[in-house]
């Protein structure tokens, strides 16, 4: 009633006479109170609909956290905690294969109608072949004597993990393992459909019995680091092929040639996961694929099919992928793969997540002299499809290294690392929730959870270092012809892999840190630098002012770089020394091996590059000002040495630092020097220079890079390269520019007169 009161007058009603009524001045207080349902009404509504298009923009419920000042960051997936006694299980009504069982499986991913290798690997006898099919594959796909699991039938099954799976995924291999444990399994081969087994059958290769006495009594090469660090190993040159390396080696260890002569020995019956050998196209990266291969001829690698399998000691990782491998019944649950990578890094994570798990039982790895022959289609896989792989891997195997956990059972050991794995972003929360299915799934369909069986890796290492328990045997692995570049290797190729030898055993302990200019080019340049240094150097840290996590480059500005180097120092205590470079600049790695290590390097004897100023520019003024102030703060050493160094004391020393060398003897009065600069501003051509005349006397320095090619053009303003300017003779040349895979190209085929294993690289 006090709304319809409040209703405006009917016209007819209103005094035309009398426009402005005599009344009471407006109340707005008598107002408000008269109409306060309608204000309180009309208040609310509004803010109604306005909530409803807020949270139908939000994305998710944590749309809400907008109202707080400070958003919270999404929360990694919690662990539940799981009873796996009970677990309900999960039995097969929807197949035609309900009733089906058997101990012997292959399994394969299908995208496309069978191939022929497939239709061979079918008729291996004594396993059955599942293939599982996603997305891109046909729907009327069959093939007689094989299994197929549509997406549809997948769908079907019950599996929790299929929830975690998308649908165009490598990973949905996961649910044809599940299925074929549901189906009897006890060991399943992992393969690829461009496969074939040697001579057809797996039993000639792999050992399927490892209860027998004549396995649990075989003794097994074992490989035998002395170096406790040694994490992770190149099993290719062990069966015959030194320049060839698997897919998952971190790429820093590719350079590392150096073949095992002793080995110890372990006894058989534990080798839960066997990793088998391809011929024909093994497994490699694109690195390597795009590298070493002729551009229109099919790889042909060819292993030792005579060297002895060889077993991985606790604490040592090797690559281990999903189209050559076999599971026992011990190791079924390392099947799982994960989904948030690309498909090039999944079996790989895999792989490097069971071995860690592996050791945990007492199992380990043993990798078998070639056992499929796998066709090379001549369609390389693209680097893109591996950047999860290059950048992370060598992070992870630290990281598995180091890894330790107190769960009481082994399930629980395994989630504890899915989750650890995801805060440390080798992959992501969808992973860690796919473990809990998997684990889940694996009891379901009968899967028995392992025992655990404590180990003590430190210790193992420590007894084998010092000699005790099998005294091993020697085996010296077979050098077979390789491929370097893109050619085969010949005798010619075997003198100059001599001397690639001898460069590493020269720089093998010196870390290169190297400065890439942006402008956009990192992404395509990065790598490139990585791989061509990399055969040299210990490791090659690549550094620039806008950092790329994802393909490994670190952030620092040029202009102060100095002061970023300590970090690298402290990284790397065992190396000999860090030479700096500039990505302007070439380095002919060859022309220095009579340079002293022990010693600093610098352009000191470049006039274009070293020079002594007097300028009464602001800047330079500041500069100077700066140097005097610091001089005179440096313990007596330094300061000596700077003054005899520069004893006018007003020229201000000017260097471009395009490339300089710190031996391990001087890191020390690097890192304090760099602590006497503190706050100041001083440019590294002012900063540089000044710390090696403080650490030492010019004369004392080696000239090494005194025969350098310096042109003093800044390599930005190149328009082209000159290609008279570079010379194969000289330890550098400068300014050179790189920002694209054509002149990258273009300088592989000048640095091929000092280095003839890179002519083949385009």
């Amino acid at each position: 009633m006090l709304v319809q009161d409040r209703q405006n007058p009917k016209p007819h009603q209103i005094p035309l006479a009398n426009t402005f009524p005599e009344s009471n001045p407006f109340d707005f207080s008598n107002w408000v109170s008269l109409n306060l349902f309608k204000i309180a009404t009309i208040f609310f509504l509004t803010l109604t609909i306005a909530s409803f298009f807020f949270l139908q923009g939000a994305r998710d419920s944590a749309a809400f956290l907008c109202f707080n000042s400070r958003p919270k960051p999404p929360e990694l997936f919690h662990l539940p905690k799981i009873n796996f006694d009970s677990v309900h299980p999960i039995v097969d009504k929807s197949s035609s294969y309900a009733s089906f069982s058997s101990d012997r499986w292959i399994v394969v991913s299908v995208s496309s109608y069978p191939s022929d290798s497939l239709r061979k690997l079918a008729k291996t006898r004594g396993w059955q072949v599942l293939a599982v099919g996603n997305s891109r594959t046909p729907s009327d796909w069959s093939l007689k004597g094989v299994i197929f699991l549509s997406l549809e039938q997948q769908s079907s099954l019950g599996f929790r993990v299929v929830d975690f799976l998308p649908y165009d995924s490598y990973a949905r291999k996961t649910v044809g393992y599940l299925f074929a444990i549901q189906h009897g399994a006890k060991m399943i081969f992992d393969a690829d459909d461009r496969c074939e087994v040697i001579d057809g059958d797996l039993g000639k290769h792999f050992d399927l019995k490892l209860s027998n006495v004549d396995t649990l009594q075989e003794r097994i090469l074992q490989f035998d680091f002395e170096n406790p660090n040694k994490t992770v190993v190149n099993p290719y040159i062990h069966f015959g092929q030194r320049s060839v390396w698997p897919r998952g080696l971190p790429l820093e260890n590719v350079g590392d040639v150096v073949y095992e002569e002793h080995y110890s020995q372990v006894f058989g019956g534990l080798q839960f996961i066997q990793q088998g050998i391809s011929n024909g196209l093994p497994d490699v990266d694109s690195v390597f694929y795009f590298t070493r291969k002729t551009r229109s001829e099919a790889l042909n690698i060819r292993f030792d099919e005579h060297a002895p399998k060889v077993a991985l000691p606790h604490g040592v990782m090797v690559p281990l992928n999903s189209f050559n491998t076999l599971f026992h019944t011990s190791a079924l649950w390392a099947l799982m793969l994960p989904a948030s990578v690309s498909t090039m890094a999944s079996d790989i994570l895999r792989g490097y997540w069971a071995q860690r798990l592996l050791w945990e039982l007492g199992g380990f790895v043993v990798v078998y002299p070639p056992t499929m022959f796998r066709h090379d289609d001549i369609e390389g896989y693209p680097f893109s499809e591996e950047k999860d792989l290059h950048v992370n891997v060598g992070r992870l195997i630290k990281f598995l290294t180091s890894w330790r956990s107190n769960k009481a059972t082994f399930f629980e050991k395994a989630l504890e690392l899915s989750h650890s794995m995801a805060e440390e972003g080798f992959w992501k929360d969808n992973d860690v929730k796919l473990s809990v299915a998997w684990l889940q799934d694996l009891v379901s369909v009968g899967y028995i959870q392992p025992r655990l069986k404590g180990f003590e890796m430190n210790k193992q290492r420590r007894r084998r270092s010092n000699g005790g328990g099998d005294t091993g045997r020697s085996f010296v692995p077979q050098k077979l012809p390789g491929f370097h570049l893109g050619v085969e290797e010949s005798e010619t190729v075997n003198f100059e892999i001599g001397k690639l030898v001898r460069w590493r055993k020269k720089f093998g302990n010196v870390v290169m840190i190297l400065f890439v200019e942006n402008g956009g080019v990192v992404d395509r340049t990065a790598m490139k630098w990585r791989l061509l240094y990399g055969r040299i150097f210990k490791t090659v840290v690549v550094v620039a002012e806008n950092g790329r996590a994802d393909l490994g480059v670190e952030e620092a500005s040029l202009e102060f770089i100095y002061k970023y180097l300590p970090t690298v120092f402290e990284r790397f205590p065992n190396a000999e020394g860090f030479l700096f470079l500039q990505d302007n600049t070439i380095l002919n790695y060859w022309n220095l091996l009579q340079a002293d290590k022990d010693k600093l390097w610098i352009t000191y004897k470049v006039p274009q590059s070293w020079s002594r100023v007097s300028d009464d520019s602001v800047w330079f003024g500041k500069q100077a000002d700066w140097v005097k102030k610091i001089v005179n703060t440096m313990p007596v050493d330094f300061q000596v040495n700077y003054k005899e160094s520069n004893p006018t004391g007003r020229d201000l020393v000017i260097c471009n630092c395009e490339v300089f060398y710190v031996p391990r003897q001087f890191v020390g009065d690097f890192k304090d020097l760099v602590a006497l600069v503190g706050n100041y501003k001083i440019d590294y051509r002012v900063a540089v220079p000044m710390f090696f005349m403080a650490m030492d006397l010019p004369l004392n320095f080696d000239d090494v890079f005194g025969r350098m090619v310096y042109k003093k053009t800044p390599a930005e303003q190149l328009i082209s390269n000159d290609t008279n300017l570079y010379a194969a003779e000289v330890p550098a040349v400068h300014p050179w520019r790189v920002s694209n895979e054509v002149e990258f190209a273009e300088l592989m085929r000048l640095m091929a007169a000092g280095d003839p294993l890179l002519k083949e690289l385009v």
